[in-house]
């Protein structure tokens, strides 16, 4: 029997590195593009083929992509000062892989691209599946992560250093709803998207694909770490002032944190998914938000992370405002 090879951009980020993992659990052989030599305890027991190079290089993505099955594009830039920055990796680099893909590729885009008018972010996902589609028609799937987390995830932990100490906890928009996916979750659906045959365009979601209010995801984390705290509404121009601030007050050469286009998704009031967007059954998500966000946290300690009084393992006999809790499960090898 002839062993797949899968071409994967991106490994080495967040979630790349959970889709390499994933790939290859699934019998797949594994060619990844990196810069240098990846080393990550996640992949200890992984002996992935590595090709030195980066998204700008006609050469490592022709010798990355030759012979591959499927190309896998996870690689992408989730912040940057311009909207051309963006255009560059986010729109460019997607044309460049498709441009080599001799079979079928698997852009991972984000839930964001499903309104582009939002933010440059926005707008370069949406314009990476287009331009990646213009190239291989009806050889393109495009998968459509929501908002992730995990114990890898430097994005999230400001969340939980938040929850674990202060006693008053931001809400904003009371209406919205925010799809949150755990990132194993995210790769395994990703993974068993690998065998559905393009083209298509696909949501991802945990067991809510209508998504979580502010309050849920608060209230969610603050009892991991057994807290009961005060929740105080925050208006939208509060965090457009935070973006002002930290667009003036940011070093010269780094992109912030939060700007005004994140801002406008963070406020945009509908996340869910629609059942329309997810055609396919897909493997059932392991962790619930209660669950995630333990695990998550567990992940964060194991590495040194020190939550305040913190010292040894969260609380875990906190009941989940959410409803019952599924039992966290840890593939990291």
């Amino acid at each position: 029997m002839t062993i797949r090879l899968a071409a994967v951009t991106g490994a080495t980020g967040f979630l790349g590195r959970h889709v390499v993992r994933q790939l290859a659990a699934n019998g797949w052989r594994v060619r990844v593009l990196a810069r240098k030599d990846p080393i990550h305890p996640l992949w200890r027991d992984l002996e992935p083929d590595v090709v030195i190079g980066d998204l700008e290089s006609d050469g490592a993505l022709g010798r990355l992509c030759a012979g591959a099955d499927l190309v896998v594009h996870v690689a992408g830039l989730t912040k940057a000062r311009t909207a051309d920055e963006f255009h560059a990796v986010n729109v460019e680099g997607s044309r460049r892989v498709a441009q080599r893909a001799a079979g079928r590729m698997l852009l991972v885009s984000s839930l964001a691209a499903r309104e582009p008018a939002l933010s440059d972010y926005a707008a370069s996902k949406r314009g990476g599946e287009e331009a990646a589609r213009v190239v291989l028609g009806a050889r393109l799937g495009v998968v459509r992560p929501p908002a992730l987390y995990g114990p890898d995830d430097p994005e999230t932990l400001p969340l939980f250093e938040l929850a674990s100490r202060s006693p008053i906890l931001p809400l904003l928009d009371s209406e919205a709803r925010i799809a949150l996916m755990h990132v194993e979750d995210a790769a395994r659906q990703i993974v068993a998207l690998a065998d559905q045959a393009p083209p298509f365009t696909v949501a991802l979601s945990d067991s809510h694909p209508y998504g979580y209010s502010w309050r849920e995801v608060m209230e969610t984390a603050a009892a991991i770490f057994g807290r009961s705290p005060l929740y105080l509404p925050v208006p939208g121009f509060a965090l457009n002032l935070v973006a002002f601030f930290a667009a003036l007050t940011s070093r010269s050469g780094a992109a912030p944190m939060v700007t005004p286009g994140k801002v406008r998704e963070i406020l945009h009031r509908d996340w869910a998914i629609r059942p329309e967007e997810q055609p396919f059954i897909l493997p059932h998500p392991v962790f619930d938000l209660s669950a995630g966000f333990l695990h998550s946290v567990q992940g964060y300690v194991a590495s040194g992370v020190n939550f305040g009084s913190l010292t040894t393992q969260p609380k875990q006999g906190t009941a989940s405002p959410l409803g019952e809790r599924r039992q966290t499960c840890d593939d990291r090898g």
